[in-house]
């Protein structure tokens, strides 16, 4: 932690290589680690604590995406600050993300305890499923203060180009969280709480981690704690870059939600091997998204530094370098996607349809991969709106739309998965007539959002 990537001067290329690969496998140790809660609970607890856990997800999902969102945004705040070399922004964005972690953890988790069962119910639970739902649903909402604050000092160490103390505290944690689930369901004869319990505690010891190697540095991301407050004018500049994209991952999670209701119209089989090609296109996902995170950080430091050329060869190799290990990492998996699918479920038809669903999903990746270098670079800018508009419109419009209309005249999985590659080919074209308009300083040739 003690030593500052100097993103700003020399190399690029390795430096992009060093941030983004351990951004990437931190999201799949976290893949992993969910799957190991939902393992633990189906092996030892049943199939209706399996389900209680499962039917939540979508709604931690959209929660979690609104403020990993906001994280986003005091990234690119501090990147921008250390670039211009100015301490006393960079501790004011430090110390206010913190406060609003904690205090937006504060709120979800109270606001859990009284909508938790009106959620459960809008998700149309089964009954002998719902006071599991419910239960567990409290318990993980009662450790978002945690898990909130992990997010955001995970974006204070991404910003001064650090992914690997994340990752390292991340690591530490998720082997207690597979311990605790353990320890919870198998020695206590705990279900959902268990699963549930485990993980609260386990994000709570990686937010301390975190945290005291925060108080410990002597960079200028530095935590003081009599320090900690939130500054209005900080505050205000990392929500125009945080909201806009906390929100584009919350509608990318309702489009899928449609679209997954789409999939479950199509019977079992259909259900059984769409999940199964999903748990294993997204560790693909992570390396394209890493990638776009680098660019971020890449962007916004030297944007903060004034030096406009080197932003532009950031977007070049990463797009390069997302290109490279994500396409290695999807023919990969498609090398070995029978055997690995036949780990979710044996049945010849669940494997033809996962891999055929992840033919579809791979070959849209390259635009993908297109979509988050685009979005990553406007963003290092602290332009957020305008991506975050084309990419809801771009994909979930189009998803939204394809269902409703070209779905709904032929029902069938091929049809499904078509608007994957539909969707983000057209939102990849659209990001890119936006960024050729925007010079290397920020701003745009025609004068669509100003930064100051």
């Amino acid at each position: 932690m003690e030593k500052q990537m100097d993103m700003t001067s020399g190399s690029l290329g390795d430096k992009i290589i060093k941030y983004a690969i351990p951004l990437a496998v931190t999201g799949i140790l976290q893949q992993l680690f969910n799957a190991a809660d939902l393992a633990v609970v189906g092996q030892f607890s049943g199939k209706g604590a399996m389900a209680a856990v499962g039917s939540n997800a979508p709604v931690i999902g959209l929660l979690v995406n609104l403020f990993v969102g906001i994280s986003l945004g005091s990234n690119v705040i501090i990147a921008k600050s250390i670039g211009q070399g100015d301490e006393e922004k960079i501790s004011k964005a430090v110390h206010t993300s913190v406060v609003v972690a904690l205090l937006g953890g504060v709120f979800l988790a109270v606001l859990g305890e009284f909508v938790a069962p009106e959620v459960v119910n809008m998700l149309e639970v089964p009954g002998d499923v719902y006071p599991l739902a419910v239960k567990y649903l409290r318990i993980y909402l009662a450790g978002m203060p945690v898990i909130l604050l992990y997010n955001f000092e995970a974006a204070i160490f991404r910003s001064c180009g650090n992914t690997q103390t994340p990752l390292a505290a991340l690591v530490i944690s998720g082997i207690l969280n597979v311990a605790l689930n353990l320890f919870f369901v198998l020695r206590l004869g705990m279900d959902v709480d268990g699963v549930a319990t485990a993980t609260v505690l386990s994000n709570l010891v990686s937010s301390v981690i975190l945290f005291a190697a925060l108080m410990k540095t002597k960079l200028a991301v530095k935590i003081i704690p009599r320090r900690l407050r939130v500054h209005w004018d900080v505050f205000g500049q990392i929500l125009r870059v945080g909201i806009p994209a906390g929100v584009q991952g919350m509608i990318f999670s309702f489009a899928n939600l449609i679209v997954q209701s789409a999939v479950n119209s199509l019977g079992t089989t259909v259900m059984a091997a769409s999940s199964a090609a999903f748990n294993l296109e997204i560790f693909a996902y992570y390396f394209m998204n890493s990638f776009g995170q680098a660019c971020t950080t890449f962007v916004g430091q030297n944007f903060g530094a004034g030096k406009g050329d080197r932003c532009r060869r950031v977007l070049k190799l990463t797009l390069i370098q997302s290109l490279v290990s994500t396409s290695l990492a999807c023919g990969v998996i498609l090398l070995f996607s029978r055997p690995l699918l036949s780990i979710f479920n044996p049945d010849p038809d669940v494997i033809a349809i996962g891999r055929l669903r992840m033919e579809y999903i791979f070959f849209a990746y390259l635009f993908g991969l297109v979509q988050e270098a685009l979005s990553g670079y406007l963003r290092g800018f602290g332009v957020s709106f305008i991506p975050a508009a084309c990419s809801v419109i771009g994909v979930c419009g189009v998803r939204l739309t394809w269902i409703f209309t070209v779905f709904k005249q032929a029902p069938s999985f091929v049809t499904v998965v078509q608007v994957y590659p539909i969707s983000l080919g057209i939102t990849a074209l659209v990001l890119l007539a936006v960024t050729l308009l925007v010079k290397p300083s920020g701003r745009y040739i025609v004068q669509t959002e100003t930064l100051k």
